[in-house]
């Protein structure tokens, strides 16, 4: 009873101040566009711009929606259109569209190698060198598990150093060469990569704890790392980098061997890299492997633009660089 007093005094108020006389009637009769969801309170139900099953959402179904599919009120104009691909069939990725796919360049120097020229350069080198021993004790040759473990990390450094040239353009008004879309271009393609490794292996209970705390601490130390000095940063990065080329490698000669089954691409990894439909495995991990090798380049020509005294604004950035 006290529910109901409330909840009309609630609505008289509302009505007043916030709605016409008609509008007020369509939300207490349930003729309101504005569809009423909720716990009941008093006989009334709390409003949210949620859309309604109405007449006009239910003849959905004969402009080709199918009946139950979940809709979103298009009050605010955007819409989700359906894409196909060139074979007809419809696109189901959102986290991703036909056109941010692309055929990997795998034809990169994979052997390259940058010689340390400071103690700065060198002291990075070392740096990855220690991380990657653990890393080879706990996951050992179980390279489906470890290629997680590898971009949940790789895919923090463009993340970061986007953000930070992001909020310096802010503050200085001032452009980056493109090297913000560039980085943040980085951090997506190294998602990617965990996005497709997800389809071929399950990560164990201790490796997920692991994940959520090293990206904790390495997010933070980089971040830290990125503003005192990103010419060292950008230099770790690229020796992570060539690691990351090493491990895909002997990736591979397991596949190779038989040692690992190679099992058929992921739809997923198929319609990102532009695979053939039988694409296997192995098609994955080579993309996989000559997208390393550019973010190395990238890192590493990003650090020789601070060696050479300069910024990242003043040299255009390598945008779409596969």
């Amino acid at each position: 009873m006290n529910s109901s007093i409330v909840a009309g005094s609630l609505l008289r108020q509302f009505r007043g101040q916030f709605l016409s006389n008609a509008a007020a009637s369509s939300v207490l009769f349930g003729t309101s566009p504005l569809i009423l969801y909720g716990a009941p309170l008093g006989g009334f139900r709390l409003l949210s711009t949620a859309p309604q099953q109405t007449a006009a959402n239910s003849s959905n179904t004969s402009t080709g929606k199918k009946k139950g599919e979940k809709q979103v009120a298009s009050y605010w104009g955007i819409e989700h259109d359906k894409l196909v691909k060139d074979d007809g069939t419809e696109w189901k990725w959102t986290s991703f569209r036909p056109w941010h796919s692309y055929t990997a360049n795998t034809n990169v120097d994979l052997d390259k190698h940058h010689n340390p020229v400071t103690f700065g350069d060198e002291m990075m080198r070392l740096t990855v060198k220690a991380l990657r021993w653990p890393t080879d004790i706990f996951f050992q040759r179980r390279y489906g598990c470890r290629a997680m473990m590898l971009e949940t990390v790789a895919a923090v450094p463009g993340m970061v150093a986007g953000l930070h040239l992001h909020l310096r353009s802010l503050r200085r008004f001032e452009h980056t060469g493109g090297w913000i879309r560039a980085l943040l271009e980085e951090a997506e393609n190294e998602r990617m990569h965990l996005m497709t490794f997800m389809e071929v292996s399950d990560p164990r209970w201790y490796e997920r704890a692991l994940v959520f705390t090293v990206q904790g601490i390495f997010f933070n130390a980089y971040l830290l790392a990125y503003i005192l000095s990103p010419r060292l940063a950008h230099r770790m990065v690229g020796y992570l980098e060539e690691e990351a080329v090493h491990s895909y490698t002997e990736y591979l000669k397991d596949l190779d061997s038989g040692k690992i089954e190679n099992v058929p691409a992921p739809a997923i990894a198929i319609d990102y890299w532009r695979l053939a439909p039988d694409a296997t495995l192995r098609d994955v991990v080579i993309a996989v492997r000559a997208d390393e090798a550019h973010h190395r380049d990238v890192n590493h020509f990003a650090s020789d633009i601070y060696y050479n005294g300069l910024k990242l604004k003043e040299v255009p950035a390598p945008l779409d660089y596969h």
